[in-house]
């Protein structure tokens, strides 16, 4: 599938995007953490899970997407968020517990939730299995072309929640997309270790389901399976697994150095951002000098919004418990 210039130019914008406003979430992560640290103290309460290294995965699957789709995210949501759309303001105003935050501040960085992108995200492992197949039923039920997307890593697929959603995605031959980014190491432990299978997309057999695997982790690769696994899924033919070989570049989260990972496979690494820019630029999509631009335009507009965030309000004490629970006249939550 071929990709126009105006797509691959926003694939490496979005990738840089979500690359720099994670370099600054880890840059800011431990003010006022230090001397003795504390979890909970600084601009970035929490624990901060960087997605440096899986950019593609993000923009190769989400821009075969449209909005009537759906998506539930991992623990790890950045890149995600940013390319389905998601106002990056917003989503580092979350991430600092902010009142302008996608949440309200309520959420964190585990939890960035979207009514208007369709998007939610968790931090309990395989946690949006269930809620993406719902989706998937839901948009049969009411004739509505969407499909549900649960992205999740590659240790999360020896969860139950996985096997009993995709049974039950196989046996009604739900629009569901299972993504399976594989890193290769969940936390510390090493895929081999964990997980009886080489490649998770094989276990869609079991499921009467299609089982797809990109090893490139390149985007437009990634594009061009998850645009078949759509057109399969949408026919009605079945869910998919799509799993997607990728790096973690970083620790499982911040202050984890990786000292489990052996030093060959980390020289083995590859950092998409750098792969796919020197594609674009061999190809003649564009220049060195352009991609420099393109590069000074995104790291400016992050740091922009990391200014707006840091300066935004916290919320209010008297709206803490606000958003709990659905109003019972218009089935809405008292947000």
């Amino acid at each position: 599938m071929s990709l126009d210039r105006q797509t691959r130019i926003w694939m490496l914008e979005t990738m840089l995007a979500s690359r720099h406003m994670d370099d600054r979430i880890m840059e800011l992560y431990y003010r006022d953490k230090t001397p003795v640290f504390d979890i909970a103290a600084g601009l970035i309460p929490g624990e901060i899970h960087s997605s440096h290294g899986q950019e593609a995965c993000a923009v190769g699957t989400v821009s075969a997407l449209t909005g009537d789709d759906w998506i539930t995210a991992t623990h790890r949501p950045h890149h995600t968020a940013v390319a389905r759309g998601l106002e990056i303001k917003q989503i580092l105003c979350e991430i600092m517990g902010k009142a302008n935050g996608l949440s309200g501040g309520k959420g964190g960085h585990m939890h960035l939730y979207s009514a208007k992108h369709n998007f939610s995200s968790s931090g309990i492992i395989a946690e949006g299995m269930g809620p993406a197949a719902g989706m998937a039923l839901a948009c049969r039920m009411q004739g509505n072309p969407g499909v549900g997307v649960c992205f999740l890593g590659e240790a999360a697929v020896n969860q139950g929640a996985f096997h009993e959603v995709m049974n039950m995605a196989g046996v009604y031959k739900l629009p569901f997309v299972c993504v399976v980014e594989d890193n290769n190491w969940g936390v510390s432990v090493a895929k081999s270790a964990s997980t009886a299978v080489a490649r998770n997309s094989d276990r869609a057999a079991a499921y009467n389901a299609l089982g797809l695997y990109v090893d490139t982790n390149d985007p437009e690769d990634i594009h061009a399976a998850m645009s078949k696994a759509l057109r399969h899924t949408r026919s009605g033919s079945g869910p998919v697994i799509l799993e997607l070989k990728t790096y973690r570049l970083q620790g499982h989260m911040l202050g984890d150095p990786q000292h489990y990972v052996p030093d060959e496979e980390k020289a083995a690494f590859r950092d998409c951002t750098l792969d796919y820019r020197a594609k674009l630029e061999a190809e003649g999509v564009l220049t060195a000098s352009e991609a420099d631009e393109l590069q000074a335009r995104v790291k400016a507009e992050v740091d922009e919004a990391v200014e707006f965030a840091i300066a935004s309000p916290l919320p209010d004490a008297e709206n803490a418990l606000s958003g709990n629970f659905v109003d019972e006249i218009t089935g809405r939550a008292n947000i």
